[in-house]
C-alpha cells in the first residue's frame, strides 16, 4: 500500500505511473481531495478520463477499487445491501424440518452477516487489510433525486443504517470519487458536499502525451496527426463529440491496419472509431474528413 502523496507534484508523479497524464489543475484537486479526505466531483463530457482517474489512484496506492455504476431507477437496496432471500427461504425450511421451535434464535440467525449481501455502498464503508478502497460513484447523473439524498446522508457521516443489524460507521472513511456526464444537474447540496472540478478535453500536448503513454507502439508522426484531426473534429457540429477514450482506440485501430499516415479514405473508413451515430458518420465522411485532415496537417506544419 502506498502512502497518500505529499504534494500536487506527488499526485502528478503519481499518477503517471499509470500512464494517466493529469494537468496541473485536475491533479491540485485530486491531491486536496485524498489529503483533506473529501469526496472528489469530476463533471465533464464522456471519455474525458474521469472513471480513469479513480482506476489510476486505487492502482497506484495499492487500494481495492470498489465501483457504484449508476443508472436510472437505482435505489437504496441495489447501492447498499440486501438479504439472501434464497438462503433464507432454505433455512427456513432446514427449521421446520428439524421442527425448531425457538423463532427468536431463527430469527437472529436469518438476519446475520451470513445471509448478508454487501452492495458498493456497505462494502466501501467496511474495513479492507490494504487501506481504505476507492469508491467510484460513476455517472451520478443517470439518478434521481431520491437516491441523491440518500447519498448526500451517508456521505456526510459516513455510516449508513440497517434496520435488522444497526447503525454502521466507517472508521476510515473511503476514498470518494463521484462522475457527472451533466445529463441533468446534480443537486447543489451533494456538490457542496465535494472538491468540484470540471474536466474538459485536453489541450494538443496533454492529448499527444497520453496518446503515447497508453499507444507507445504508435509512431510519432501518426500520433500527431490523430491527436490534431480529433482536435479539428471536436470543433464541428456533432452529436457526440469524440473524448480521448476515442482518440485511443482510433490509434489501436490505425496500427492494427499497419498506418504509417493518415489519407481521406482512410479517415473515412475508420471513423467509426470516433463517432457513434449515424448522423455524425454520414456529416464528417468524405470531403469533410478530407477538409478536416487537411486544417490538421496545417496546424503540424505551422508548429
Amino acid at each position: 500500500m502506498a502512502p497518500i502523496p505529499a504534494s500536487i507534484d506527488d499526485t502528478i508523479t503519481l499518477l503517471k505511473t499509470q500512464n494517466y497524464i493529469a494537468g496541473r489543475d485536475l491533479a491540485t484537486v485530486a491531491f486536496l481531495s485524498l489529503k483533506l479526505g473529501k469526496p472528489l466531483f469530476l463533471e465533464g463530457e464522456a471519455g474525458t478520463g474521469k472513471t480513469e482517474i479513480a482506476k489510476a489512484i486505487a492502482s497506484a496506492l495499492g487500494r481495492r477499487l470498489i465501483r457504484l455504476q449508476c443508472y436510472e431507477g437505482l435505489d437504496t437496496a441495489s447501492a447498499l445491501y440486501d438479504w439472501n432471500f434464497s438462503a433464507q427461504m432454505i433455512a427456513i425450511r432446514t427449521a421446520e424440518v428439524a421442527q425448531i421451535s425457538d423463532r427468536k434464535a431463527l430469527q437472529d440467525e436469518l438476519f446475520s452477516d451470513d445471509f448478508l449481501i454487501r452492495r458498493p455502498l456497505l462494502e466501501a464503508m467496511e474495513p479492507h487489510p490494504e487501506g481504505p478502497p476507492v469508491l467510484l460513484i460513476d455517472e451520478i447523473d443517470r439518478t434521481d433525486e431520491p437516491f441523491e439524498a440518500f447519498l448526500l446522508e451517508a456521505l456526510s457521516d459516513f455510516q449508513v443504517t440497517i434496520p435488522e443489524v444497526g447503525t454502521i460507521h466507517a472508521e476510515n472513511p473511503p476514498i470518494v470519487i463521484l462522475t457527472s456526464n451533466r445529463t441533468r444537474e446534480v443537486h447543489d447540496a451533494l456538490k457542496r458536499r465535494c472538491l468540484y472540478h470540471w474536466v474538459s478535453y485536453p489541450d494538443f500536448a496533454t492529448e499527444l502525451a497520453i496518446l503515447n503513454a497508453r499507444v507507445p507502439e504508435c509512431a510519432d508522426r501518426l500520433s500527431r496527426e490523430i491527436v490534431a484531426f480529433v482536435a479539428h473534429l471536436r470543433q464541428e457540429d456533432v452529436f457526440k463529440k469524440p473524448g480521448l477514450a476515442e482518440t485511443i482506440d482510433w490509434a489501436r485501430c490505425l496500427i492494427a491496419l499497419d498506418v504509417v499516415t493518415l489519407d481521406p479514405e482512410l479517415v473515412t473508413n475508420t471513423l467509426g472509431a470516433l463517432l457513434k451515430y449515424q448522423d455524425d458518420l454520414a456529416q464528417m465522411a468524405g470531403s469533410e474528413a478530407a477538409r478536416l485532415l487537411q486544417e490538421a496537417r496545417m496546424d503540424l506544419a505551422a508548429e
